[in-house]
């Protein structure tokens, strides 16, 4: 009898297909943003935003769940959750929902994402892998919260006053946290250089 043939997650399984949706919503939302007048794009890309953010969470839950965790997933998951931070603050800094000092807050963000990625990209070669921490879902979940309020921006502050405000505000502690977690990388990956 021939032992069974295991099975391998594909490409084109729900996790990865999850990942692909929110690569897609980056083009999608900027474009909500440029070519929609008014509130109607605010809200468009509020609701993209949203469901992006949702499928970030799902992705990585079906694959664990599904058992179809791949390194395909794996490499992709984070280059699409950088894709769309980035693309929302390049937006949101555009139109000037974020402006003055709090542009400083985006540029932390902005860069701790890259570092990160280099420094991943780094380690990986090496074999060492640096763990996400309790404090690093903290950061993201601040992150896409401030995102959320600030792509609603005007729109929200009609319905909620201080929406903007708000968002700037969770903006302002998750630079603090991207700081704070982007370290955790930083320290390792300066170890792990000199020890090489």
């Amino acid at each position: 009898m021939d032992p069974p043939i295991p099975s391998r997650p594909h490409a084109t399984n729900l996790p990865n297909v999850l990942t692909y949706a929110r690569i897609a919503a980056v083009p999608a939302l900027v474009a909500c943003l440029m070519l929609i007048e008014g509130e109607a794009g605010r809200w468009a890309a509020f609701w993209l935003f949203v469901g992006a953010a949702i499928t970030d969470w799902l992705d990585g839950y079906l694959a664990r769940r599904l058992e179809q965790q791949s390194t395909l997933g794996r490499m992709l998951d984070p280059i699409a959750d950088k894709l769309i931070v980035g693309a929302v603050l390049i937006m949101l800094v555009h139109d000037r929902t974020i402006d003055g000092w709090s542009v400083c807050a985006a540029i932390v963000i902005l860069c701790r994402e890259i570092l990160v990625s280099g420094l991943r990209e780094f380690l990986a070669e090496l074999n060492v892998k640096v763990h996400v921490t309790a404090l690093a879902k903290w950061k993201t979940a601040a992150q896409m919260v401030s995102l959320a309020f600030l792509l609603a921006g005007p729109a929200g502050d009609r319905i909620v006053p201080g929406t903007t405000t708000a968002g700037i505000a969770l903006l302002w502690l998750a630079a603090v946290l991207t700081l704070w977690t982007g370290y955790d990388y930083l320290k390792a990956g300066i170890r792990h250089a000199i020890e090489g």
